[in-house]
């Protein structure tokens, strides 16, 4: 097939962007012809893709960025035709066959008090959603949450809608086989965005742990520690504040991953910390819940209580076995999206 994909930043340079690198990557080496059509090129081009650059823009105002893309794209588009070529765009544009959704749809602006939603920003954002919608033969969500929003929201959209294609992880760092001491352990928390993740119902369910485990600890990966100190207050110990780290080394020694998460489209913490054989405790609010099985970890109601997450990641803790690691490869992913495209083409 010759697929053409756009996206505003090309490279592994966010959760999106290598959603949409590694996804490419696989597809020209199950032999598609892949071009890419962004503003610049944050990678070395992969062997046997083409990348049509536009130049970068101003990031902010968002909405105006997402809109001078658009344009420039399909100015693009214009002047170089692609007949026969599939258009798989990952952005708020207006000249794709098939459209990915990373992230929860701007439409639940709808929900907010009026005086929320009257601004030229909130009318843009709107409007590029929609069009993206209404123009795409295929809508793929990464989440079943995601799909369940999107149909929620655009009821009249949700016949395109495909079965979610959920981000793949790569084997990589195994948790080391160990004992966990009836008297401690480590649970990992990673996340930069730690209000809307959940790092302050974790330290409370760390706390209460603590009473029962004195040598536990909470480690955080991902925010600056200045963002997150003063959380630990009370504490004497027991934590670590690691700050964002680009490995995952930490899943070596971590014990039991804990995402309380308020709202996470997917959550590619969880999915690596399962391919680590790392056991997880996340909310019902994670889109990588679906993938959480019994084996795997606990999966709770966000409002359940501090008491109730604790026996959770005791029960974790206290585990004899090792789960069994997740395996989805990038290949998975591409192949579903051949799938897609091929449902596109008949």
């Amino acid at each position: 097939m010759n697929l053409l994909h756009i996206v505003r930043r090309y490279g592994p340079v966010g959760g999106m962007e290598r959603y949409v690198w590694k996804t490419t990557c696989e597809l020209a080496r199950l032999g598609h012809r892949v071009q890419i059509v962004c503003e610049c090129c944050c990678c070395e081009v992969p062997q046997g893709i083409t990348v049509h650059e536009l130049g970068a823009l101003a990031p902010r105002p968002r909405w105006l960025a997402y809109f001078r893309f658009s344009r420039r794209v399909a100015a693009w588009l214009e002047a170089n035709t692609q007949p026969g070529w599939l258009i798989h765009s990952h952005e708020r544009v207006g000249v794709h066959d098939v459209t990915t959704f990373h992230g929860p749809p701007f439409a639940a602006v709808r929900d907010q008090p009026w005086w929320k939603k009257i601004s030229t920003r909130v009318a843009v954002q709107l409007w590029l959603e929609r069009r993206e919608l209404r123009v795409a033969k295929a809508i793929v969500p990464n989440s079943g949450i995601i799909a369940r929003q999107l149909a929620h929201y655009y009821p009249e959209y949700a016949h395109k809608l495909t079965a979610p294609v959920i981000p793949g992880v790569l084997p990589g760092v195994m948790r080391t086989p160990h004992g966990v001491p009836t008297d401690g352990g480590v649970i990992g928390f990673v996340g930069r965005e730690w209000k809307r993740k959940g790092l302050p119902l974790a330290v409370k369910i760390a706390a209460c742990l603590r009473r029962t485990r004195p040598n536990l600890e909470l480690w955080v990966i991902g925010p600056e520690p200045c963002e997150t100190e003063h959380l630990f207050k009370d504490w004497q110990g027991g934590y670590r504040l690691l700050g964002w780290r680009s490995d995952n080394a930490h899943f070596a020694q971590i014990d039991v991953l804990l995402h309380p998460a308020k709202a996470e489209p997917y959550g590619m913490a969880i999915s690596e910390a399962m391919a680590a054989r790392v056991p997880v405790v996340v909310s019902d609010a994670c889109g990588a819940a679906a993938q959480v099985t019994a084996a795997a970890g606990r999966v709770l109601p966000l409002d359940a209580a501090p008491a109730d997450w604790a026996d959770a990641v005791e029960a974790q803790l206290a585990r004899p076995a090792p789960p069994p690691p997740f395996v989805h490869g990038w290949d998975a992913v591409a192949r579903a999206y051949v799938a897609v495209y091929a449902k596109v083409r008949r």
